[in-house]
């Protein structure tokens, strides 16, 4: 029930983006026509049906939702001349069908629910020809594999929302988001789908119908992105930019538009650790959004006029006034300037430095699945989410290696993707590494801010889609890369990089139980594994981060 609850307290906090962007007002909110619209299988899907006065035909703009289609307010779309559609998914609310979630929302051969429901309304004498889609987290994939699936869509507006259901959703690294999955099926009472994406823990034909990265030559309809540094889909979202950006079809290719914003997956976290400057509400999203359908959906061609492509928010010092950071950029292109990869070197005395280890190290530490390194904030749902203070969960425990640059003579700023390259051995045939970037503040302060994180399962060192041999015995090296996702950041004078790596991030990730088993399974043991990250001229494992040189401007 708490998980329910809290999953509650989400979808309300999402209201904003998943209905409309407008005050709820559900006395005056009109009433719709229900129709039980039949998909191509027959299979009847409740969907409501809100007309403009005196406005047909008129654009429209479609809401596929799996919590329920009613709640919120429409009054704006309707007084600027849009109809809207908004649908229960297959198997949710009123509609009929199996409760699958996702499963019929693609392009899966027989099961193309979006297409079917776009094609109805382009028949419908009310409709102008014009479509657009637009909704957040759930509703943002549903948009997602509508998008290659039909020609008929001129514009989306997709919030908070992945490219990929494997890479960017259930796994990570080839691990298993178990909090976020296992409480979010839940939630939703389709518990039933947590072995079946367990079933799956490679890069297989089961996902491909769930990643629209290699379908972006299908798409037509041009994107606007709406992400989070901290939210559960990070770095999907800006994959999902940049393959419509790049790959997109005719019609989608070069026309979408980027925001990544300071957030989580909802609202500001209050017990967060981290001061968000409130100038962080300037950019007003709504305003692009209005701006984007009016101009592809209703041919105003000033409408964006004023508009750059891309708009993200750079985080940093929360406490020094006027410093670097936190504030609204824009640019043309994503990332919005060139970077250098700069290579910050693991030592054994803990630093970070930028130039290579001189001589053959390493640290070890005892991982035991039995008791895990625990999650505190990040990427999350259903727990806390966010910046927070690490050092209170880091205290006491010896399964975790600190590592930390000198404090900075000068500002230095990260903006684009962060990777972390470790050369790793362990006496389990099978491990997990994870890695935590952090903002250390000066003595006095001395908080360990958390900014990015990520976790690479051994087997998988090579490939998502298959497992390398099993690790042989502690002798045995092994390169891992773990991918820590994007961020912009600016480490302030006196502040220092931070970086922690452990084993376990739980229960933002399920645990390894080091037996080469995939999960752990009832009734079969789990064992501790001594893991050693080696920092030697052979091996330079390193944290990768990249800088934005002095010169550039964004």
């Amino acid at each position: 029930m708490r998980l329910k609850s809290r999953l509650i307290q989400v979808a309300y906090a999402l209201l904003p983006y998943l209905l409309l962007s407008v005050s709820l007002n559900a006395c005056a909110q009109p009433k719709p026509d229900l129709v039980m619209l039949p998909m191509s299988d027959g299979v009847r899907l409740a969907t409501d049906v809100y007309r403009p006065a005196g406005e047909d035909p008129s654009p429209v703009i479609l809401m596929r939702s799996t919590y329920g289609r009613g709640g919120g307010g429409v009054e704006d779309l309707l007084a600027r001349g849009y109809a809207l559609v908004v649908q229960d998914v297959r198997g949710r609310g009123d509609s009929e069908g199996e409760a699958y979630v996702f499963n019929a929302d693609g392009w899966r051969p027989g099961l193309t629910d979006g297409a079917d429901t776009v094609a109805w309304i382009k028949a419908q004498p009310w409709c102008n020809g014009k479509i657009g889609t637009q909704g957040g987290s759930a509703l943002a994939i549903t948009q997602m594999l509508l998008a290659p699936a039909t020609t008929d869509l001129l514009a989306q507006c997709l919030e908070v929302g992945p490219a990929s259901l494997y890479h960017d959703v259930v796994y990570t690294g080839a691990v298993f988001r178990k909090c976020l999955i296992e409480g979010w099926l839940k939630a939703i009472q389709e518990p039933h789908l947590i072995d079946v994406y367990k079933a799956h823990p490679t890069y297989d034909d089961f996902w491909a119908f769930y990643n629209v990265v290699p379908k972006a030559g299908q798409v037509t309809a041009p994107g606007l992105f709406i992400g989070g540094w901290y939210d559960i889909f990070d770095q999907g979202t800006i994959d999902a930019f940049l393959a419509r950006e790049r790959d997109g079809g005719e019609g989608a290719r070069g026309r979408n538009y980027l925001v990544m914003k300071w957030s989580g997956h909802g609202p500001d976290n209050k017990e967060s650790e981290y001061r968000y400057n409130e100038n962080r509400f300037d950019l007003k999203i709504g305003d692009l959004r209005r701006a984007f359908f009016d101009y592809h959906l209703k041919g105003d061609e000033l409408s964006l006029d004023g508009w750059r492509k891309v708009h993200y928010y750079t985080m940093g010092d929360d406490t020094t006034p006027n410093a670097p950071g936190n504030e609204w950029r824009t640019a043309d292109a994503w990332p919005p300037f060139e970077t250098v990869p700069t290579s910050f070197y693991l030592h054994r005395d803990g630093g970070l430095e930028t130039a290579p280890p001189a001589s053959d190290d390493a640290l070890s530490f005892t991982f035991d699945p039995a008791n895990p390194f625990p999650t505190l904030g990040g990427p999350n749902l259903l727990i806390p989410f966010g910046p927070f203070d690490q050092r209170k969960i880091r205290a006491g425990r010896d399964d975790l290696l600190i590592f930390a640059t000198a404090p900075f003579e000068a500002p230095i700023e990260a903006t684009g993707r962060v990777s972390i390259m470790l050369y790793v051995s362990s006496d389990a045939p099978d491990t997990d590494f994870t890695a935590k970037l952090l903002d250390i503040y000066p003595e006095g302060d001395a908080r360990e801010i958390n900014i990015l994180d990520g976790v690479i399962r051994v087997k998988h060192r090579d490939s998502l889609e298959s497992a390398a041999p099993l690790l042989t015995g502690p002798e045995e090296v092994v390169r891992v890369t773990i991918d820590l996702w994007s961020t912009s950041w600016v480490f302030n004078t006196g502040h220092r990089i931070g970086l922690h790596v452990s084993s376990s991030n739980y229960p933002r990730f399920e645990v390894n139980p080091n037996t080469g088993d995939d999960f752990p399974r009832d009734g079969v043991p789990m064992r501790p594994a001594r893991n050693t990250v080696h920092m030697a001229p052979g091996y330079p494992s390193a944290l990768v981060l990249p800088v934005r040189p002095q010169t550039s401007s964004g």
